[in-house]
């Protein structure tokens, strides 16, 4: 048995959404993210419902693919969390809270990254807050883009 000390990198960023949150957390699901995330398209999605679930199952495209887990939802609370395995280079858990505020929604966004291998060592390193901050920012664009307008921000629109 090898133990080791864990190689990890922890973010975590707050969202303002333009829209409550009853209206966004169904948005927060890997087949319903497609029609606001640009370039997101999932390979293959294991749901009972055909939407986000608890324990659904989901696979994503990269180099190399990823299979993500969804181990907690709670939409009484607005509250979800997923586990993402890329074999050979991180396992991450992602939450995902909102809250109310008073222009919609505060989404606190957390990835919790942990190195499987040299691979993830440098997934871990490149990982920083500013391209932690950088992804964020992004996310939150296309999503209030998508709650002010029902449409997808177009490749390299702003």
């Amino acid at each position: 048995m090898l133990i080791s000390k864990p190689v990890r990198a922890v973010r975590s960023y707050t969202q303002k959404l333009v829209a409550p949150p009853h209206v966004v957390f169904p948005l927060l699901c890997p087949v319903r993210e497609a029609e606001w995330a640009r370039g997101w398209d999932p390979i293959h999605v294991w749901s009972s419902g055909g939407v986000i679930e608890e324990d659904c199952v989901f696979t994503t495209t990269g180099e190399p693919a990823a299979v993500w887990v969804v181990t907690r939802l709670d939409p009484s609370d607005f509250f979800v969390e997923m586990v993402k395995v890329t074999p050979g280079v991180t396992a991450c858990r992602l939450t995902i809270q909102l809250e109310p505020d008073e222009e919609g929604s505060a989404a606190r966004v957390c990835y919790r990254h942990t190195s499987l291998g040299p691979a993830g060592d440098e997934f871990v390193a490149r990982f920083t807050d500013s391209h932690y901050a950088s992804f964020m920012r992004e996310w939150e664009q296309e999503l209030n883009h998508f709650l002010s307008t029902g449409q997808k921000l177009s490749p390299g629109q702003s």
